[in-house]
C-alpha cells in the first residue's frame, strides 16, 4: 500500500509543473495544496496570487478558500478582482492556472455549470466564477479532477470554461492565440494533450494503478502508448507537505 493518499499525490504531481518565475493562479481544494507545494518545494521564485487579489501571500497557514483572509496575509500587495484578472491574461507573463471541474472532455473544455439539461438540470454548481475568463486568459491549465466514466466525458452538459475546443487549431481560430489546457491531475494518472490533435493522452499512471483501471474510468477514447509510470513523492516532498504546507490538515 501507498504511503500517501490521493490528495498527496495529486498535490505533488501537479506542483512539480512549476518553475521559477511562473505566475501561479490558485482555485480552491487541492488546487492550493498543489500552489503551495509548488513555491515550497518546486518553484521558491514563483508568484501565488488569488483571484480575491491577494498577490504574492507568504502563504505560512494555507487558505481554505479564495476568500479567506489568509490569502492576504504578507503579500505584496493587496488587490481586488480587475487586476487579478489583469495578471492573468498580461502578455509579458507565464501564468498557469490550477483549476477543478465537475465534467471534462477530451480536449479539456470544463463544466462547472450543471449536469443534465441547463433549464431542469439534475444538479447545478457554483457556476464559472472567474474559471472562464482565466481559461481564456492564463498561459496554461491544470486541471484536479476525481477519475470517474461520469465525469471525463465524450460530451460535456454545459461547456462552462474552454480548453482545446474541438482540437487541433480550434481554439486560435476562435481568437485565442495564448494558453490552453497543459494537464489534468486525477486521483489516478496525469493526462496531457497531444501538441497537434489537442486530444489527451495518458502520461503518467500512478504506482499501483492500472492502465485498465483508468480507461474503465474514462468516458473518451484515451491514447496509453506513451504512459509511463509517475514518481511517487520522496520522503522529502511528503514531510514538507504535511509539515509546513498543511499540518492541520485543512485540506489534505
Amino acid at each position: 500500500m501507498a504511503d500517501y493518499t490521493d490528495n498527496e499525490m495529486m498535490a505533488i504531481s501537479a506542483g512539480r509543473f512549476a518553475k521559477d518565475g511562473d505566475i501561479l493562479f490558485a482555485g480552491t481544494g487541492v488546487s492550493m495544496l498543489a500552489t503551495t507545494v509548488a513555491k515550497r518545494i518546486y518553484a521558491p521564485k514563483a508568484v501565488v496570487f488569488f483571484e480575491t487579489g491577494g498577490i504574492d501571500p507568504s502563504l505560512e497557514e494555507i487558505p481554505m478558500a479564495v476568500s479567506d483572509l489568509r490569502v492576504m496575509s504578507g503579500t505584496a500587495m493587496n488587490s481586488g478582482l480587475i487586476d487579478a484578472f489583469s495578471i492573468v491574461g498580461h502578455r509579458r507573463l507565464h501564468t498557469i492556472a490550477f483549476l477543478g471541474a465537475a465534467q471534462i472532455d477530451k480536449y479539456g473544455n470544463l463544466n462547472t455549470t450543471c449536469i443534465g439539461d441547463y433549464s431542469r438540470p439534475t444538479a447545478r454548481f457554483s457556476g464559472s466564477g472567474g474559471a472562464c475568463d482565466v481559461a481564456a486568459l492564463a498561459s496554461g491549465v491544470i486541471t484536479f479532477m476525481q477519475h470517474e466514466r461520469r465525469r471525463f466525458v465524450e460530451k460535456l452538459d454545459y461547456r462552462t470554461s474552454l480548453g482545446w475546443h474541438n482540437g487541433g487549431d480550434s481554439r486560435s481560430r476562435l481568437g485565442l492565440r495564448r494558453g490552453g489546457p497543459l494537464a489534468i491531475v486525477t486521483n489516478l494518472c496525469v493526462l496531457k494533450f497531444d501538441e497537434n490533435t489537442r486530444a489527451a493522452y495518458l502520461a503518467e499512471y500512478y504506482p499501483g494503478v492500472s492502465v485498465s483501471t483508468i480507461l474503465e474510468n474514462t468516458g473518451f477514447e484515451l491514447d496509453v502508448s506513451r504512459a509511463v509510470e509517475a514518481v511517487p513523492p520522496s520522503a522529502e516532498e511528503l514531510r514538507i507537505l504535511r509539515e509546513e504546507v498543511d499540518p492541520e490538515r485543512l485540506i489534505l
